[in-house]
Formats: structure tokens, C-alpha cells, sequence
């Protein structure tokens, strides 16, 4: 399982982030300052590292020296700095990537995707084969009956943490903290407007589906 540092001093971000690439498999860890940081990686190298330069007690490009000291772990560098001289010194002392504040998650992680693609360190790809269906859900691309099939940036994450749960029962709370974070653990409506989507454009026969199930009243899972 690759393994995600995050470096931030905003609870905020560091709890977003946890949750967006928990949903997606990752196993992560969290810094608020960079001495933490520095430790965490001491003990265990990560695969990437996301990493804030406006840190409480070292400058994130401090934190950023002294990584390339002893790794080449790739390093996404996620700030409100917007200045160009910024990005530039962050890049030259060896971060592969520069994404500012606010930022999108999905651009995000791409990127951090990008980056552990680029290190060699990706896990195998996610992919969903049933029948004339294939979900590669690694390269978000849907394929059914060899026909391309559009999902929405939702409906991939909604797709994924269940491929990621394959077989097992996903509640409903957990899916919704997952995919639209803190505060819509009780919002079923939405899980009950996206899997009637997810059905019409995958399922056979949505009215009976053998790919999405529902556990009624309890939550979600993928079979195949």
C-alpha cells in the first residue's frame, strides 16, 4: 500500500486530505509542524510527501533541504505562496511538484499520483471487470460493451472507494464522509441520486443491479 506524508499546520487540511486519499487506498500520515515531519520519514520513508511551506517552526523549504539530505522521496509541495520566486526556489531544492492554495482535490491528486508514478513506487492498478464491463478505475476510464462510458469526478470517487471495499459492505456514513467529507454523514439522498446513476449507466438492468448492491437502510457494496 503506498504510503502518503502530509505536512500542514491547518487541522482543516491535513483531516480533507486524509479522508480523500484514505478513500482511495493510501495509507497516510500526519505532520502539523516540520520536525514532525522529519521524524515520521526518519522511521519510515513515505512514497510522496505533500508538503506546506508555511510550517510553525521550519520553513517548509528548510524541511524540503533537509529531505533531499537523504531521500528522493517525491516531494508535492501544496502552499498559499503564490509568488513565482517561490515556486522556483521549492522546485530547485528538489520538489517535483508546486500546487497552490486553494487548491482542487482532484487536481491534487493527480498530481500526487503523477509523482509516485514518476518514482516508480505506484501501487498495481484498480481495476473492475464484470462481464462486458471494465472499470479501470486506476486511469478513470469506464468501457461497456466496448463502448466508452462517461462518470462524473463524483461518481469515480463514489466507484472507487467501494473497488477499494471490493465485496465487502461500505455504510453509508463512511461513504459519504469519504466522498463529501465531515458534515453529510446523514445526506443518503445523495448516495441514493449517484448509485441510480452509477446503475443506469453500468448496470444491465438497473431496476435489478448485480454490480452495485444495496444493503438497505446500511450502505453500498461492489461485487463481481
Amino acid at each position: 500500500m503506498t504510503f502518503v506524508l502530509a505536512v500542514d499546520d491547518d487541522p482543516a487540511i491535513l483531516r480533507t486530505l486524509s479522508i480523500n486519499l484514505r478513500a482511495r487506498g493510501y495509507d497516510v500520515e500526519t505532520a502539523g509542524d516540520g520536525r514532525s515531519a522529519l521524524q515520521i520519514v526518519d522511521e519510515r520513508i513515505p512514497d510522496v510527501v505533500i508538503l506546506d511551506l508555511g510550517l510553525p517552526d521550519l520553513d517548509g523549504v528548510t524541511v524540503l533541504k533537509q529531505l533531499r539530505g537523504f531521500t528522493r522521496v517525491p516531494v508535492v509541495v501544496l502552499s498559499a505562496r503564490h509568488e513565482s520566486d517561490d515556486k522556483v526556489e521549492a522546485l530547485d531544492e528538489g520538489a517535483d511538484d508546486y500546487v497552490t492554495k486553494p487548491f482542487d482535490m482532484e487536481e491534487l491528486l493527480a498530481r500526487v499520483r503523477a509523482a509516485i508514478r514518476r518514482s516508480g513506487a505506484e501501487d498495481a492498478p484498480l481495476v473492475v471487470e464484470v462481464g462486458d464491463i471494465r472499470l479501470d478505475v486506476t486511469e478513470r476510464q469506464a468501457v461497456r460493451g466496448g463502448e466508452e462510458v462517461r462518470l462524473t469526478p463524483t461518481e469515480w470517487h463514489i466507484v472507487e472507494v467501494l473497488a477499494r471495499h471490493e465485496g465487502r459492505l461500505v455504510r453509508q456514513s463512511d461513504l459519504l464522509h469519504e466522498v463529501w467529507g465531515p458534515g453529510y454523514d446523514r445526506e443518503t439522498n445523495y448516495l441514493r441520486v449517484y448509485l441510480a446513476q452509477l446503475r443506469r449507466k453500468l448496470e444491465v438492468d438497473p431496476s435489478r443491479p448485480t454490480i452495485f448492491l444495496t444493503d438497505p437502510g446500511i450502505g453500498y457494496r461492489l461485487v463481481h
